[in-house]
């Protein structure tokens, strides 16, 4: 052993002995970005089923979710048996612990009921992004050899019907759960959430009916077989670099991570969650589904997908006290208050996450929204998600400019090129270790192995810690741009742009150059009513930041290429922007 690596050592080994009590600081530890989380609460070993057993037992009679769009209200005694009967239908469609059902379908209450009953049957929850086409739906359900698929019949522009009756055109001359399609050779059963759901599929009324006494008698049995550890989820990356991932999720895993996000939210069975987040994203159904039914709290869903108008219109008639989204949400909330004021006193608490919020957003959200004690939150779908989050009471400094301190029983390190961790302040790779980390991604093990090593998982985020642990997300590994041998964090340019009066939102990316090798480019929306020129911006930026950071291409554009759950899309922006330029635009 090295010097070095022998004194690191020796340093960690007097921390832990510092560390040991439950309420153990979560700053670094001293001159290293490693930090350690609390030791309480206790993790719990117990499966899906068993967290929303012990919810029904507590707190029955009192709402569990809401569907303000469909009308559709449940308490947790109504969910309990609604899901049984689903698990019982599943069953009867011949599926078995360990196969995988997709779900394809935006926030309807099908999609909850799907969730719950594939955990209680042992069966694989397989979530598919509902903005996906054809060919990303036969990829996404052959790699991880799905045997069923639930699905919505449509939803805004996408006709789900036609796009899986293009992929299994035999399904029309088939007994539903009978199909043999050449394309989706392991897909045998397709449920449509439509009254009258064509040849060859069922209903999702009819799956619910289903089953049977024989079925409803298994259930008790196959409770006993089922395991924390079992794989249970199974939600594919986005996929901007390569073919998507599917991250493999136990009970265990997205169990712990929604208790610990809602415990420090202080949710308890008296809060009414409104989740206008997608539930095929970890942001909604484990942050959100599993996390209010964690403490016995209300879910409310708005809509069948984000609408400003329709989610405050919910907040209000609900009397919410808690509401998700990511900060491109929080805005168009705020903007829709200005035309159409709205009740919103019940609101206390809430999550951010996704993207970085800028700190006149979150005073208007504190304010305007009455959130005054919305947190952060920081994750990837490998990691179930939440690894940082903020406490209610955090000043809002540090809720805009970090993303709070580490969760329970994580450990975190920031690290350099070469494996080793930097010191305190020092920008680096975000690596995480703990109950959070997925099983791996389904049949991959090469790029498994790529990203956890000796159970560290690598998230590609370029990091930094302060002195009291809180941190820092500066940007992708990915993302930052190299111009003429100077490193460039687009975070930092971000936030410089987004102080402007008249801008809404900027991303900052880096584009081919052949004289620097990059280039500094943005893409800026302005706030609604303002103008605002290029040549503006880059004048307002000059003395704000270094030359070299300034974006040499500055783009006004009407609205950013976003992921369904409000993510921007750079390398969209990057490519379209290398078209324009080599046109002449």
């Amino acid at each position: 052993m090295s010097i070095l690596n022998e004194s690191l050592a020796r340093r960690i080994s007097d921390w832990d002995a510092r560390t040991d009590a439950p309420d153990a600081s979560v700053a670094p530890m001293e001159g290293l970005s490693y930090v350690r989380g609390p030791s309480e609460p206790p993790l719990a070993y117990v499966t899906i089923p068993q967290l929303l057993s012990g919810a029904v037992s507590r707190f029955g009679p009192r709402d569990a979710v809401v569907f303000c769009e469909q009308g559709v209200r449940m308490s947790y005694y109504d969910l309990d048996r609604a899901v049984d009967e689903v698990a019982s239908g599943l069953l009867a469609l011949g599926l078995a612990k360990g196969d995988r059902l997709g779900i394809w379908s935006p926030n309807r209450v099908e999609w909850v009921l799907t969730q719950f009953a594939t955990a209680r049957a042992g069966v694989l929850l397989v979530n598919i992004n509902p903005a996906y086409r054809p060919a990303e739906l036969e990829f996404a359900l052959n790699k991880v050899g799905c045997k069923a698929l639930v699905a919505a019949g449509s939803f805004k522009t996408s006709d789900y019907s036609a796009m899986i009756r293009s992929l299994a055109p035999e399904l029309e001359g088939c007994e539903p759960g009978r199909l043999h399609a050449a394309r989706l050779p392991q897909l045998r059963s397709v449920v449509l959430m439509e009254e009258e759901p064509g040849a060859g599929a069922y209903s999702f009324e009819q799956l619910r009916r289903l089953g049977g006494p024989a079925q409803q008698l298994r259930l008790p049995e196959i409770d006993k077989t089922l395991s924390p550890d079992d794989a249970i989820n199974i939600q594919f990356t986005s996929g901007t670099t390569g073919s998507p991932k599917g991250a493999t999720l136990s009970h265990y895993n997205i169990v712990n991570n929604a208790r610990f996000v809602t415990d420090r939210t202080s949710l308890t069975e008296v809060d009414r969650l409104a989740i206008p987040v997608p539930l095929y994203h970890c942001f909604g159904m484990v942050m959100g589904v599993l996390g209010a039914i964690s403490k016995g709290a209300a879910a409310v869903f708005p809509g069948e997908g984000f609408d400003a108008n329709q989610t405050l219109d919910a907040l209000a008639k609900e009397r919410c006290t808690s509401v998700y989204g990511v900060p491109t949400m929080f805005v168009a909330m705020l903007e829709a208050l200005e035309g159409k004021p709205r009740d919103l006193a019940s609101l206390r608490t809430g999550i951010m996450a996704g993207a970085p919020c800028p700190v006149d957003v979150m005073g208007r959200v504190n304010s305007e929204m009455n959130m005054r004690e919305v947190t952060i939150a920081y994750g990837m779908t490998e990691t179930s998600p939440v690894s940082f989050q903020s406490l209610v009471d955090d000043p809002t400094d540090r809720r805009c400019e970090t993303v709070g301190r580490v969760h329970p029983h994580l450990e975190v390190k920031i690290i350099d090129d070469e494996g080793r961790i930097v010191p305190v302040g020092a920008r680096g790779e975000l690596c995480t270790r703990g109950y959070s980390v997925m099983k791996g991604y389904w049949q991959d093990d090469e790029r498994t192995a790529e990203s956890i090593v000796d159970g560290w998982m690598h998230t590609g985020d370029l990091a930094a810690f302060d002195e009291e642990g809180f941190c820092s997300i500066v940007g992708r590994v990915k993302d930052m741009i190299i111009r003429g041998g100077e490193n460039i964090y687009p975070r930092e340019v971000e936030e410089c742009m987004n102080r402007h009066p008249k801008v809404s939102d900027a991303q900052v990316f880096g584009i081919p150059d052949e004289r620097l090798g990059e280039d500094v480019c943005a893409w800026v929306v302005a706030r609604p009513g303002a103008e605002i020129s290029a040549e503006e911006l880059r004048e307002a930026l000059k003395g704000q930041i270094a030359h070299f950071k300034v974006p040499r291409h500055v783009r006004v554009v009407d609205e950013l290429p976003m992921t369904i759950t409000g993510k921007p899309q750079k390398f969209v922006m990057r490519d379209k922007m290398i078209e324009m330029l080599a046109a002449g635009a």
